[in-house]
C-alpha cells in the first residue's frame, strides 16, 4: 500500500503540495499489525507515539470507576490517532482495534518537524481535532437529552458517513460492523436496549437489517429521529495559512 491515507483525507478539503504530500508519508513510513480484540495504547500508561490508521476499525474509550467501558470514538481509515496523547505523559484513552487493522506509528518529533515545515499541515491537524471535539460534544448533548433511539440513529448515520470518506461506493447500505454491546457502550445503553432501538428503527421503516448490513431506508426522517448534524459539512477553512512548497 503506497501514498499517504492521512493525505487521502485531507486533500478532501484542500488542495496539497508535492512538498505536503511527502511529508505526509513520512508519517506513514513504518507499518504496525493489530489484531482484533488488541490494545494499541492503553489508558494511563506512558505514550510516546502516535498512529495513522490505514486499514481496519478501531475505538478510543475510557474506564469508568464502576468497571463500564465509555466508548468516544470509532476510528476510520485516515485517521491520526493518539493527538490527545501527544501532550500527556500518560495517555488519556485506550485505543484498541474493532477488526484486523494496519497503523502506522511515529514519533511526537515527527509531527513537530511537520509543524515548523509546513504550517499548514499543522492546522489542518488542528482542523480535525476539533472536528472531533464538536462530534465529542453532540454525543455528550445527546447522552443527557435525546432518547435512546435519537443515540442509536445518530451513531447509525455517522458510521454511514465515516465509511464512506474511505469508500465513495457507499449509498445508503454498509456492513456495521459492530456488536449491540459496543453500540451500546457509545451510546450509554445496554445491549439489549440497543436491540430493542433498532428493531423499533425497523419497526418505523427508517432502517433495514441483513447479515451484518444496515440499510438507511429513509435517511432524511433517519436525521430528523436523530437530530443529526454531519460535523465534517459546512467548514470555513479559508483561513488556512498558504502552503510553504
Amino acid at each position: 500500500m503506497s501514498g499517504s491515507c492521512f493525505a487521502e483525507v485531507l486533500s478532501e478539503f484542500v488542495d496539497l503540495t508535492e512538498g505536503e504530500r511527502s511529508a505526509l508519508e513520512k508519517l506513514e513510513e513504518r507499518q504496525r499489525h493489530v489484531r482484533r480484540g488488541a490494545v494499541l495504547q492503553r489508558e494511563n500508561e506512558a505514550c510516546n507515539e502516535l498512529f495513522i490508521l490505514r486499514k481496519g476499525l478501531m475505538m478510543s474509550y475510557v474506564l469508568l470507576d464502576d468497571g463500564s467501558r465509555q466508548i468516544l470514538r470509532f476510528l476510520f481509515p485516515g485517521d491520526m490517532l493518539g493527538v490527545s496523547s501527544a501532550i500527556y505523559l500518560e495517555a488519556p484513552e485506550t485505543l484498541a482495534a474493532l477488526s484486523d487493522c494496519v497503523v502506522c506509528p511515529f514519533d511526537r518529533v515527527v509531527l513537530s518537524e511537520m509543524m515548523v515545515h509546513h504550517p499548514r499541515l499543522s492546522a489542518m491537524v488542528l482542523v480535525y481535532s476539533q472536528i472531533e471535539r464538536v462530534a465529542l460534544t453532540d454525543r455528550l448533548a445527546a447522552l443527557g437529552r435525546t432518547s435512546a433511539k435519537a443515540r442509536v440513529a445518530a451513531l447509525l448515520i455517522e458510521l454511514r458517513n465515516r465509511l464512506r470518506g474511505t469508500d465513495k461506493d457507499i449509498t445508503n447500505v454498509y456492513a456495521l460492523g459492530l456488536t449491540q454491546e459496543e453500540i451500546g457502550d457509545a451510546t450509554g445503553l445496554t445491549a439489549v436496549h440497543v436491540n430493542r432501538m433498532l428493531r423499533q428503527l425497523e419497526e418505523d421503516g427508517l432502517i433495514a437489517r441483513e447479515g451484518g448490513r444496515v440499510t438507511l431506508r429513509d435517511e432524511r426522517a433517519l436525521a430528523r429521529a436523530a437530530n443529526y448534524v454531519n460535523r465534517y459539512e459546512g467548514l470555513d477553512l479559508g483561513w488556512l495559512p498558504k502552503a510553504k512548497n
